[in-house]
């Protein structure tokens, strides 16, 4: 624990552009019962933190409107989902036998306390997160990893990525010797869903940009698409049988260039909208073939559960793109924004 009571944090001061985060002197929390008290040796960057501070998640029933990951949230707020660190205070009712582990925070807010809780929302958007010297949260959503060969780094570029990646995967129930598609396949969900993929055994059809069709590959894609080019005729001859789970960040016209396809009984996993929110397809590609559209936001405690079993065994390998110190949090955003990198960018206060 420091022996000073402020700490640095970057913060938000409302929605806008990069000139709305501030570093600022702000107290450190005190973990109440049930919480802890996490020193962050590196935070993760995501395309949350990006829409989180621009306010474009828009709200049910008015999609323009500024919001957070699940509404209005307070300011100031100290951005930042994906932490690494070690337990420096335990609150009440906590294991004292945390104190000093290494540890990797499940960022989700859930609705409930069992297995399979729906997220409702997020740290560094409904709670303050990361992007500081220290950070609270619950005991129950800490994680031990002192054991892991992953460097810190590595395991904060899991959270959100890799969580989200592994929900994906589990709702679309892909199975070994089935074919995946994944799209937007060089950001850091998409290296997540091409090695967690590869790792159960799957078949993996990615697609990506030209220059980075390489790094792509290396990461466990059996054949890459460049998006460049006519993607659909790309699919089919990659995929000649078809696509059992598309594994999809990109939404937008890909989805009803994609679905037809699918083979019988295929599964669309949609988690993102890079390529935009409206869409159109040929209903008959559902209900003639038995597919299904699914929506995956984030992971649930028994996924979270199961990506800290992979964290442990170091089964993935989280690619390091760039790294910042926390003074240069919003240079750091307008490089993820920029979106000319492979992995993950990644913070150390």
């Amino acid at each position: 624990m420091s022996a000073s009571p402020y700490m640095r944090a970057a913060r938000i001061t409302g929605h806008g552009g990069p000139e709305v985060l501030e570093l600022a002197e702000v107290a450190v929390p005190a973990p109440q019962a049930g919480e802890v008290l996490v020193q962050v040796t590196a935070v993760a960057l995501n395309n949350t933190d990006l829409w989180t501070r621009e306010g474009a998640y828009g709200r049910p029933g008015d999609p323009e409107a500024r919001s957070g990951w699940r509404g209005p949230i307070d300011f100031p707020r100290i951005q930042g989902a994906d932490v690494a660190g070690r337990v420096v205070a335990v609150g009440a009712g906590v294991e004292g036998s945390l104190l000093g582990r290494r540890v990797v925070v499940d960022p989700a807010i859930y609705d409930s306390e069992g297995p399979d809780a729906n997220p409702v929302g997020l740290m560094g958007s409904e709670r303050d997160g990361g992007y500081a010297e220290y950070v609270t949260a619950p005991g129950a959503r800490v994680h031990d990893v002192t054991e892991s060969a992953l460097s810190d780094d590595q395991l904060a570029t899991l959270p959100t990525a890799y969580g989200t990646a592994l929900g994906m995967i589990e709702r679309g129930r892909l199975r070994k010797g089935e074919t995946a598609l994944v799209s937007g396949a060089s950001g850091g969900v998409g290296l997540a869903l091409v090695q967690i993929a590869r790792a159960r055994g799957a078949r993996v059809v990615a697609i990506s940009s030209g220059p980075k069709i390489d790094a792509v590959r290396e990461a466990g894609a059996h054949a890459v698409v460049d998006r460049a080019g006519d993607i659909a005729e790309q699919i089919r001859s990659a995929a000649p049988e078809g696509i059992d789970v598309a594994l999809d960040v990109v939404a937008g016209e890909l989805v009803g260039e994609g679905l037809p396809l699918l083979r019988e009984g295929g599964r669309w996993v949609v988690a993102d909208a890079l390529g935009g929110y409206g869409v159109t397809f040929d209903v008959r590609r559902l209900y003639l073939h038995n597919a299904q559209v699914i929506g995956s936001a984030m992971h649930t405690p028994r996924h979270f559960d199961l990506l800290m079993d992979l964290a442990r065994r170091a089964e993935v390998q989280p690619v390091i793109a760039a790294t910042f110190p926390l003074d240069q949090a919003a240079r750091a955003q307008e490089e993820l924004a920029r979106r000319g990198h492979v992995g993950k960018i990644v913070m150390h206060p």
